[in-house]
């Protein structure tokens, strides 16, 4: 898809019936309280401004083609800028009357206990902030994330590495007795500052912050990244005493999950969210790619019709670490191909990946890129 194809993609989400690219009614929320939040210490992009005017209001520019055109996708969600530091962060709006839970469970993986373990994969909450005109409304401030996927992986050692910290950081879960309920594919992350050194439009990925030229980035390989589990929002946590809870069925993004299928009858959370974890996997790996064939006899034993035969995540990580030994640097350096690739995009990705792997192996790159904490 060309830049322009994006940003009229984006354009299309971002249209009402009123006039294009002015804000949107999820907005004006964001707006209205853009003073409140200036003076907590975030500044808002332009477009927020209450004095804003349009960049593009009176010359031949295309108000999609301005960094000020888009507004964001999801309306609860907002970049920001943290002005003591300069730090881009996200601002989530949300309901403790409607997720309880989401709060606590997510400041207790941000304590000081556990933040620092190296298998918390959970995104860290900065603060809470109280909205002043709204008692049942909070903003959690977070850092700024992206997709796990975007940009595609490049090498099997790169999704063996993702495989390891969701596995890791999902078993971290559990172990602290906290049921995600919803670890699904969106619900996924990276830290992108490895990545893209220079970082990019939050609103436009694809594009540089100043809207100047795409974003440039380099491989997880080059520059290893962390990926994290978000939105606890129907997440709950039990005590060291509740080791199989029974839980009412409550459907997260995933819709597949067989035992919500056969019944309303409660059941215990833990072993769904080992089926959520395994069908990311097939969906987003063993589907649309070859070279992790591998992991294939364990992700179906993740997502077994029976919640009783699938294995705990202790198991999963316990038989993901033989199969990693098994794994030599070849393979582990191979390209991860995407099956619809046509043939002249694969001969062109497979003569880049030869050069850039005989690059990283000349230069020391391990092939599993493991990163720093």
């Amino acid at each position: 898809m060309s830049p322009d194809d994006q940003l009229a993609k984006g354009s299309a989400i971002a249209s009402s019936p009123h006039e294009p690219g002015t804000l949107k009614p999820g907005e004006i929320w964001w707006r209205d309280h853009q003073p409140w939040l200036q003076e907590r210490g975030y500044s808002l992009r332009p477009r927020y401004m209450p004095d804003w005017i349009p960049s593009w209001k009176g010359t031949t520019k295309l108000w999609f083609r301005c960094e000020d055109g888009l507004g964001p996708v999801r309306p609860n969600l907002l970049d920001a800028t943290r002005t003591s530091d300069g730090v881009t962060v996200v601002l989530k709006r949300i309901r403790p009357s409607q997720h309880p839970y989401e709060i606590d469970i997510g400041m207790y993986f941000s304590s000081e206990l556990l933040k620092s373990d190296a298998r918390n994969h959970c995104v860290p909450i900065y603060e809470v902030l109280d909205v002043p005109d709204d008692p049942d409304l909070k903003l959690l401030v977070m850092p700024l994330l992206r997709d796990f996927d975007d940009p595609h992986m490049e090498t099997v050692g790169e999704a063996v590495e993702l495989f390891r910290q969701l596995f890791e950081g999902l078993q971290f879960m559990h172990e602290n007795h906290v049921a995600h309920r919803d670890c699904m594919g969106p619900n996924i992350m990276m830290d992108p500052k490895p990545l893209y050194p220079d970082m990019y439009h939050p609103g436009t990925t694809f594009l540089k912050r100043d809207y100047s030229s795409d974003a440039k980035h380099y491989t997880r390989t080059k520059q290893p990244v962390r990926y994290l589990y978000i939105d606890f929002g129907i997440s709950r946590k039990y005590s060291a005493e509740e080791n199989s809870p029974l839980e009412d069925p409550i459907w997260g993004g995933d819709k597949t999950v067989p035992e919500f299928h056969r019944s309303n009858d409660p059941c215990d959370p833990f072993p769904t969210d080992v089926y959520y974890l395994g069908n990311m996997i097939r969906q987003y790996f063993l589907k649309p790619t070859r070279g992790v064939e591998f992991i294939e006899p364990l992700v179906m034993d993740m997502v077994h019709d029976n919640p009783s035969e699938r294995p705990t995540i202790q198991q999963v990580v316990a038989r993901f670490d033989e199969l990693v030994k098994s794994l030599g640097s070849r393979k582990l350096r191979s390209r991860l191909v995407y099956v619809k690739e046509d043939s002249a995009l694969r001969l062109f990705r497979n003569i880049r990946h030869f050069f850039r792997t005989t690059y990283y192996v000349l230069a020391r790159y391990p092939a599993l890129p493991t990163p720093s904490m």
